[in-house]
C-alpha cells in the first residue's frame, strides 16, 4: 500500500491532505502546475480584478482546488469529480481547511453529464485538470501498488490518452470567460496532439498559447486560452 494511504495523509504544496484509496494520490508534478495557474491569477488579481472563479475537473482528494484557494482569497472554485469517494474526499478536506464556503463540489462526469456542467459550472477565469491521461496500452506498465490500491478511472485516458482531455477542449469555449484559460497537466505525448486538434477541428474560440515543461524537461503542461 502507497505510504500516503497508510499514513492517511500527504502535504501538497503548503496544505496537508487526507487521503484514502481509491481516490487518486496527488503527484509533486501536479504542484508545477498549480504554480503555472496561480502565476496567471496573481497577475489578473494585480490588475485590480475583485474576483475570479475557477473550476477543475477530476478533483481528486481537492489538491488543485484547495491550493488556490489558499493562496488567493478572492477566488471561488467550483470542482467535479465523477468518482463519488473523491468528491466525499474533497469536501472533507475543504472543511478541515476552512476553505469549504468558497468551493462548490458537484459529482459530474464531463463526459456524460456535458449538459449539466455548462449548465452549473460557467463561466469562469481559469479551468484547471489533471485528467486520466495514460494511455491504455500503457496502464499494465505502471507499479503494483498503482494498479491495487488508485482508482484506474483517474488514470485510464482511453487508447490515445485524449479521452478526457478531448471533452474538456470541446466545452471550454463555452465555459470560459473571454480570454479566460485552459491548463492541463497531460502526457509528453499529449501537446503536440492537442496544438494539432485545436487547429484541425477548428475548436470555436479557443487558441493554443504555451507547452510547459516540467522539472525533469518533458513536455507536461499546455495553456490554451479562449479568444475575446
Amino acid at each position: 500500500m502507497p505510504v500516503q494511504y497508510v499514513i492517511e495523509e500527504w502535504d501538497f504544496r503548503d496544505l496537508t491532505l487526507k487521503l484514502r484509496p481509491p481516490v487518486f494520490i496527488p503527484r509533486p508534478e501536479t504542484e508545477e502546475l498549480v504554480s503555472l495557474v496561480l502565476a496567471d491569477l496573481q497577475v489578473k488579481q494585480a490588475s485590480s480584478v475583485t474576483s475570479m472563479q475557477c473550476l477543475e475537473v477530476g478533483c481528486g482528494s481537492g489538491a488543485i482546488s484547495l491550493s488556490l484557494l489558499h493562496s488567493l482569497p478572492q477566488l471561488r472554485a467550483v470542482a467535479v469529480d465523477k468518482s463519488q469517494e473523491a468528491v466525499c474526499l474533497t469536501r472533507e478536506n475543504a472543511h478541515r481547511l476552512g476553505l469549504q464556503d468558497r468551493l462548490e463540489l458537484h459529482h459530474l462526469d464531463v463526459t456524460g453529464d456535458a449538459e449539466v456542467v455548462l449548465r452549473e459550472c460557467g463561466p469562469v477565469d481559469a479551468l484547471v485538470s489533471n485528467p486520466p491521461y495514460l494511455f491504455s496500452q500503457d496502464m499494465a506498465s505502471l507499479e503494483p501498488e498503482i494498479l491495487r490500491f488508485e482508482d484506474p478511472a483517474a488514470l485510464d485516458g482511453g487508447a490515445d490518452g485524449m479521452q478526457v482531455i478531448q471533452q474538456i477542449l470541446d466545452l471550454a469555449p463555452h465555459l470560459l470567460t473571454d480570454r479566460g484559460r485552459v491548463y492541463l497537466e497531460v502526457d509528453p505525448r499529449h501537446p503536440e496532439l492537442i496544438q494539432q486538434r485545436v487547429v484541425e477541428q477548428r475548436i470555436a474560440g479557443l487558441q493554443y498559447l504555451q507547452t510547459h515543461y516540467d522539472i525533469t524537461s518533458r513536455p507536461r503542461f499546455c495553456v490554451l486560452q479562449k479568444k475575446s
